[in-house]
């Protein structure tokens, strides 16, 4: 198989979800073996972080790249897209810290990327193969992950909050799986427990009603619900089923299906496709950067 890079450019402008700035990004295509790279106009044309397991500076609420001085905050759901999509070569061009969060998922990016397909170039493809199996478990959570041997890329993954909205989800992909339709579309989510403890961390300055699903996983009264409008500068807030406005979800299981979104993003930091069957259990960016880097060290093989 053949490397695959975009056919034309792509242009998306909006917030960051955490650092609320506003950014214009260009996804354009790139030639053999480029890999993924970000690059920040802001700082210059000659600045380029590459997406690589190595260069994560951080992955507490989202994951960022940071290299010779220029970072990149919320790469993983375009990274996701353009993993799940099958593209080895792109340039994201953008001109502030952090990738537009627009919806929340990444379908905006697969929508437009899929509508024209991809180019087809002249080296061949490279994978990631191991031939024995590791799991890393977190030190401090429950959370893992486990890597086996496998002829093509699956993942299944479990996700178990100890909420009475949000019960325990599983969600399952592999070769046959529509990654555009079946796991694009699914939005980021939080607690309403964790919002004031985010934006007090400096975090969600760009969060919103329209990009965010926010689970009620407590009592919450009019001063709680004033306070939140405040914070998204919004007139009315009411809960329904468990969820703040009127959110219809996308799949019965959208949150365990955005974590999945999330983990094929991150894992495309290993810088190759990945051939191998991964298991995941209430996983999170952290445990997803300390899996592929540990990963990385544990190759029976080069990139081939």
């Amino acid at each position: 198989m053949r490397q695959h890079t975009l056919k034309k450019s792509y242009v998306f402008s909006g917030k960051g979800l955490h650092s609320g700035a506003f950014a214009n990004m260009t996804i354009s295509p790139a030639p053999d073996d480029f890999g993924i790279r970000f690059r920040r106009t802001d700082l210059g044309e000659d600045n380029e972080i590459r997406a690589l397991a190595g260069n994560v500076c951080d992955a507490a609420f989202n994951t960022s790249l940071e290299e010779n001085g220029a970072k990149v905050m919320l790469v993983e759901h375009v990274l996701s897209a353009l993993a799940g999509l099958g593209v080895d070569n792109a340039l994201i061009a953008l001109d502030n810290v952090e990738v537009p969060v627009l919806d929340g998922s990444a379908r905006p990016f697969a929508e437009a990327i899929a509508a024209d397909g991809l180019q087809e170039q002249h080296k061949e493809r490279k994978f990631i193969e191991i031939d024995k199996p590791f799991t890393y478990r977190d030190d401090r959570t429950d959370a893992w992950i486990s890597v086996e041997p496998c002829e093509s890329f699956e993942a299944s993954l479990t996700i178990d909050f100890n909420s009475p909205v949000l019960e325990v989800q599983t969600c399952r992909i592999d070769s046959s799986t529509d990654y555009a339709s079946q796991i694009a579309p699914c939005r980021t989510f939080c607690f309403f427990s964790q919002l004031e403890q985010l934006a007090a961390a400096g975090l969600i300055k760009g969060g919103d009603m329209d990009n965010a699903i926010v689970i009620v996983d407590r009592e919450v009264d009019a001063a709680d619900v004033q306070r939140l409008a405040k914070l998204f500068n919004v007139g009315d807030i009411e809960v329904r089923q468990g969820y703040l406005s009127n959110v219809d979800l996308h799949f019965g299981n959208e949150c365990a299906r955005h974590k999945m979104l999330d983990l094929i993003g991150d894992f495309s930091l290993l810088g190759a496709p990945l051939k191998a069957k991964v298991t995941a259990f209430k996983t999170g960016h952290r445990v997803n950067a300390a899996a592929a880097n540990i990963l990385l060290k544990q190759l029976s093989q080069e990139i081939i």
